[in-house]
């Protein structure tokens, strides 16, 4: 098996969330907390690729550290009754890779319970290990420290790791931690997201069927 350990990010790249669930929640807290202030789709997943979220409820918006907590709780709440769907064929693709005896690994910046929740209503497989937003800021993504505890824990190398995400701060991990990163382009079409991802990622796949061939090699 040329990658036995799959990290996964959640959100875009696992299931179909930011335009479904995440977006329309951001919009709602602004109408109640930035009363005229908005942002486009296409705007809001270019702003979560690079500078990254809370750089841009900091920047964009004026947030401050009880503001983002307050919309930490509002979408909490929000994503508690709304689970996104995953992509047609990432379920199958996740049981033949555990199936063949690798593992699979989560990092996101969703909260722990939402993604076991999600994959577990999806039936998809159980994670090995999940890393959230609800780990210290420290050890979120970008911080290589997610990868390198899967790595300790579970004594892969990290050319046995596959770190598989759609934004940059998965991209920006890898790289610290050394893993391959694999750019998961299924999720949009966005020229500047894509452009930078194949100019810059050992794996482009703009298909879960592109990803699935790789694994397949």
């Amino acid at each position: 098996m040329r990658y036995p350990c799959l990290v996964m990010d959640h959100d875009d790249t696992v299931v179909n969330s930011t335009a479904t669930i995440h977006y329309p929640c951001f919009v709602e807290y602004l109408k109640i907390y930035r009363p005229g202030m908005t942002i486009s789709l296409e705007d809001y997943w270019l702003k979560n690729f690079s500078p990254g979220f809370v750089p841009m409820c900091r920047e964009d918006f004026g947030l401050d550290d009880r503001e983002l907590q307050l919309e930490l709780e509002f979408w909490r709440e929000y994503v508690r009754s709304h689970i996104p769907a995953a992509y047609a064929g990432i379920r199958e693709v996740l049981w033949r890779h555990v199936e063949r005896g690798g593992t699979v690994c989560v990092v996101s910046h969703s909260l722990g319970e939402h993604i076991r929740r999600d994959w577990r209503e999806n039936g998809l497989p159980e994670p090995t290990l999940v890393y959230g937003w609800d780990e210290p800021p420290e050890q979120r993504k970008p911080n290589p420290y997610p990868l390198t505890d899967i790595m300790a824990r579970l004594g892969f190398r990290a050319d046995e790791l596959l770190m598989v995400d759609d934004l940059k701060p998965g991209y920006d991990m890898a790289r610290a931690a050394g893993v391959d990163f694999l750019a998961a382009g299924w999720s949009n079409d966005l020229q500047p997201i894509e452009r930078f991802m194949r100019e810059n990622c050992r794996h482009y796949a703009p298909t879960v069927a592109s990803l699935a061939k790789l694994l397949d090699r």
